[in-house]
């Protein structure tokens, strides 16, 4: 391999280390320039292709800084924790039924707002409910892990993974929920059975005595602007509304409206937004697409199967899978979608069954996976390396496999 080739592998590497050490945002930014610097220096990309790829991230980028900011908003208003408190309620107590509210919370969280509301805002109002009710924060900690990454099938906006992939893809907004609803409905039974499975000692354990618990008031505008910026999704899509316009639309309303209610300063909405991390996606994409070019580019183009069977489709989202847990998934992404287009959507979608899926095999599947790991650390609850391990190693074949069986058979 000539040196230059390894100039974007040793970028790459760098990145996976700052996104796995997360420091303050001028250090994350300042890594992304320079590994994206050094790959461009290399000659192995022109201005056109970089600019070409700062195209083709940019919506998706400007759509992530604005989800943020929306689900930020949403959590300083008190709607995650009014959610939780209501599924609380609802289970009586009961550990089975509590968790099976909070599962289904997870999944839901996940695709309206996006994975990263589900492991940074939701996961923490979860484990203290669950600790404030006397019961294991275990299962439902594990639960916002697992459908941070899996539910993220349903929609386009739930995962970057799909947004990226939804220009190689000859479907609407609409035409992706309804091929991968079915999808996600039996890979939400399969999670489910799995986690109940592995946890029903926690969840046969008799909740500890507890005093009163909070009955938090449920926001009613943050709701009502996140069904309308859902609305919009599904609406301005065949229109060739990028999804950025109605989340930047929902989180000028919200940050307006938590102003007003002094929720939150111009200097928190700056941080909610993450400006950092978007200027570190871009960089990556540059350094991927200098990857793509290269030998590993050509490796992974002679792993693609030729048919869009059922085997076909299996040995795609394994390949994805394998990406995913290696790179992250953003960055196998970048990497296969563009060399999966031609083969067709069915053939994008398995891959995206691996990206999401798939990459709760391992820390280094995606970012959320870091996220969450850091979150429980922060909140006093360390998650151990053998238990995620046991939880993702037996769950996620299991849930992978069943997903690939139902795109085949829905398409």
């Amino acid at each position: 391999m000539p040196a230059l080739d390894l100039v974007p592998v040793a970028a790459l590497l760098v990145l996976l280390v700052v996104a796995y050490l997360h420091p303050r945002g001028r250090v994350e930014a300042g890594a992304g320039l320079a590994a994206a610097a050094a790959t461009f220096a290399t000659g192995m990309l022109t201005w056109s292709e970089v600019a070409d790829t700062l195209r083709h991230l940019g919506p998706v980028v400007l759509f992530l800084v604005t989800i943020l900011v929306v689900a930020d908003v949403c959590g300083r208003a008190g709607l995650f924790a009014a959610a939780a408190a209501r599924v609380r309620d609802l289970g009586r107590g009961r550990p089975v039924p509590i968790f099976t509210g909070v599962f289904l919370l997870a999944a839901l969280v996940t695709a309206v707002l996006s994975l990263d509301a589900t492991v940074v805002l939701l996961t923490p109002v979860v484990v203290g409910a669950a600790v404030g009710t006397g019961t294991s924060y275990r299962p439902g900690a594990h639960a916002c892990l697992r459908m941070a990454n899996s539910a993220s099938l349903l929609l386009p906006v739930s995962n970057l993974t799909n947004l990226l992939a939804m220009p190689h893809l000859d479907l609407t907004f609409g035409g992706f929920a309804l091929v991968m609803a079915p999808v996600l409905a039996v890979v939400l039974v399969v999670e489910y059975v799995g986690l109940r499975l592995l946890f029903r000692r926690d969840l046969a354990a008799e909740p500890e005595p507890h005093g009163p618990v909070e009955h938090p008031p449920l926001p009613v505008l943050p709701l009502v602007v996140v069904g309308l910026m859902l609305v919009g999704f599904g609406v301005g899509s065949p229109l060739g509304v990028e999804p950025f316009w109605c989340s930047a639309a929902a989180a000028l309303v919200l940050v307006a409206w938590a102003r007003r209610r002094g929720l939150l300063t111009a200097r928190d909405v700056v941080g909610a937004a993450h400006p950092a991390f978007a200027v570190f996606v871009l960089c990556l994409g540059v350094v991927v697409e200098a990857l793509a070019v290269g030998p590993l580019g050509d490796w992974v183009a002679d792993r693609i199967p030729d048919g869009s069977g059922f085997v076909g489709l299996l040995t795609i989202a394994l390949l994805a899978t394998l990406l995913a847990n290696l790179l992250t998934n953003l960055s196998a992404t970048l990497l296969l979608v563009p060399l999966l287009a031609p083969l067709g959507d069915t053939a994008v979608l398995a891959a995206l069954l691996g990206l999401n899926i798939g990459s709760g095999l391992s820390y280094t599947g995606s970012l959320a996976n870091l996220l969450w790991r850091r979150g429980m650390v922060r909140l006093g609850h360390p998650p151990s390396m053998r238990e995620f391990h046991r939880v993702s190693l037996l769950i996620t074949p299991v849930s992978l496999l069943a997903a690939v069986a139902a795109l085949f058979l829905v398409s």
